[in-house]
């Protein structure tokens, strides 16, 4: 193996969280695709039946960051901790999922649990693959939570009623159909 340089490293982990704060600021996530090399991939997984992939620089800015972030404006995904491997360039970002409603104590309404990015350095400070993977129950309940309470925003409303269309999404497969094996 030939090895990263761990200051790479970690001044690419530090370039990545000062853009998704701009990126959380701005509520558009579009202009992190700078960080992937022009063939990265970047995909998840949406429960027993469905799951995303994003190929190339232009779909991961356009159908990741664009259209799977459309409704999320005012969200922040604080990043808890970091693992990394000099080694292999497999870097592993931990975050929560924080939506900017609160609930009627006054906190935030907060996906339990953790979430995490799984990210493939490719040199350059670009990322060469992403997989997110994050408790699908638990967003899902916050989601349910959230509709009860009568605290989804105008987008986020709108986001759950193009999710829920009879068509696919671009970008959505069927478990195991995407162009490129999310694991």
């Amino acid at each position: 193996m030939t090895g990263f340089d761990r200051a790479e490293l970690d001044e690419m982990i530090a370039r990545w969280i000062a853009e998704n704060e701009r990126a959380e600021e701005k509520g558009d996530w579009r202009p992190l695709a700078e960080l992937y090399t022009v063939d990265a991939t970047y995909g998840w997984n949406y429960g027993p039946k469905q799951e995303f992939m994003a190929v190339g620089r232009e779909e991961i800015r356009e159908l990741a960051l664009g259209q799977e972030m459309e409704g999320l404006e005012g969200w922040t995904y604080p990043y808890q901790d970091f693992v990394v491997d000099e080694r292999s360039g497999n870097v592993i970002g931990l975050w929560k999922q924080v939506a900017d409603a609160t609930r009627p104590d006054g906190s935030k309404y907060t996906v339990d649990g953790i979430g995490g990015s799984w990210f493939k350095y490719g040199g350059d400070f670009q990322w060469s693959w992403q997989r997110d993977f994050f408790d699908f129950g638990n967003v899902s309940a916050l989601f349910l939570d959230m509709i009860t309470a009568n605290a989804l925003s105008p987008g986020m409303l709108k986001r759950i009623e193009r999710s829920t269309a009879k068509e696919p999404l671009p970008g959505w497969y069927k478990i195991g159909t995407s162009p490129v094996p999310i694991w």
